[in-house]
């Protein structure tokens, strides 16, 4: 009796950290390939970052797939002998993140979730025991139709998934565990100053610096070719402001405060002009024009080069002020580029996919709801 309910206990801890695993950064499917990315940087595997949004939904999948199997008991000798090459590959690779921390944050939980590289360790070594447990567990041999239906089970299970990745994808995540969550303030006290730090690593020497934000040259394409992004910081005796955004024009003047502060400012974020597809940059044209006739106020905030952002404004014929952030940053408030961000005297009160900016009539009912008070 023991025995069964040590291998039930097994099962549904392990079940059930999968499934959690694979939710919470499959709702963010383009967070997780931006984290595959740095990984791909780190091992100098910069070719597969054109993968890391198929890999992304995969490994999502793959372990949410995993969690249903063992919670159902599906396919019991397969699953439990896949479970075992899984842990055995990430207790293996979180170990050696653990000792040189090429990823500061291994993203096991995406942004649900922070834990560090040992954390994230010792933590698959607990699921280690478990899975050690399963293993030596004696499965009968199944019927052809047993295991034609726990099939057929697992494949229903995983083309769900795929499809629940891939609508958080083409629209915006259903869960948002990062800083600029709709309803959040991101203003905070205006009367302290925070010191944001970031840290970048040189790809090819390894060599390690920290700069004092703005104080960098984010805006150099060479020195950004040559430099990769690795942790940040801040440094104030104040409580934090929930964002590390900054944002300047060309002259590197800061307009962040009013940005965000703004009245009904309607924020078009894109960390990189160039990536715009044909159909998003029709999305953004038919929204700026919107925009135009309503005479809303709107601004462009990239990672762009400013001659970049000229041209592209000037070529596609758009009448916006244009601001220059950093690109990490840009990709944490928004999944989407372009990205939509509407912001009311510091709150974030909008948020669109550019699948899904909104048209007249939607628009005219948010700005009724925005101007209550």
């Amino acid at each position: 009796m023991m025995k069964k309910f040590l291998v039930f206990i097994s099962r549904w801890i392990t079940g059930l950290v999968f499934i959690f695993s694979g939710i919470v950064k499959g709702v963010d499917p383009l967070g997780t390939a931006y984290k595959l990315q740095d990984y791909f940087a780190a091992y100098n595997m910069e070719w597969a970052d054109g993968l890391s949004l198929f890999l992304s939904i995969s490994l999502c999948s793959l372990e949410f797939v995993v969690g249903i199997a063992l919670i159902f008991n599906l396919w019991p000798k397969l699953t439990t002998r896949l479970l075992a090459v899984i842990m055995v590959f990430f207790t293996l690779l979180t170990f050696y993140d653990a000792i040189f921390a090429p990823v500061p944050d291994c993203g096991c939980f995406g942004d649900a979730i922070k834990l560090s590289n040992w954390q994230t360790f010792y933590k698959n070594l607990v699921l280690m025991i478990f899975v050690v447990l399963l293993l030596r567990q004696q499965y009968p041999r199944m019927k052809i139709s047993q295991v034609k239906r726990h099939l057929l089970a697992l494949l229903i299970v995983a083309i769900a998934f795929v499809s629940f990745s891939w609508y958080n994808y083409q629209h915006l995540p259903m869960m948002d565990f990062r800083p600029w969550k709709i309803g959040n303030d991101m203003l905070g006290d205006q009367n302290t100053e925070t010191k944001v730090y970031l840290t970048y690593r040189h790809k090819l020497s390894g060599e390690i610096k920290e700069y004092v934000s703005p104080n960098y040259p984010w805006n150099d394409s060479v020195w950004l070719a040559n430099w990769e992004f690795v942790d940040q910081k801040f440094v104030s005796d104040a409580p934090l402001v929930a964002h590390n955004l900054r944002a300047e024009d060309m002259a590197g003047n800061d307009f962040t405060s009013a940005l965000l502060g703004g009245n009904n400012m309607f924020l078009l974020i894109s960390y990189d002009l160039h990536d715009i597809s044909g159909g998003s940059l029709r999305h953004l044209q038919e929204f700026t024009k919107l925009l135009e006739k309503n005479k809303l106020e709107a601004a462009v905030i990239t990672a762009s080069l400013a001659d970049d952002a000229e041209q592209f404004l000037l070529k596609n014929h758009l009448n916006l002020s244009v601001y220059f952030a950093d690109e990490t940053v840009l990709k944490t408030m928004i999944r989407s580029n372009p990205g939509l961000v509407l912001m009311h005297n510091g709150l974030v009160k909008g948020k669109w996919h550019h699948n899904d900016f909104p048209d007249e009539g939607a628009l005219n009912i948010l700005l009724q709801q925005t101007n209550e008070p």
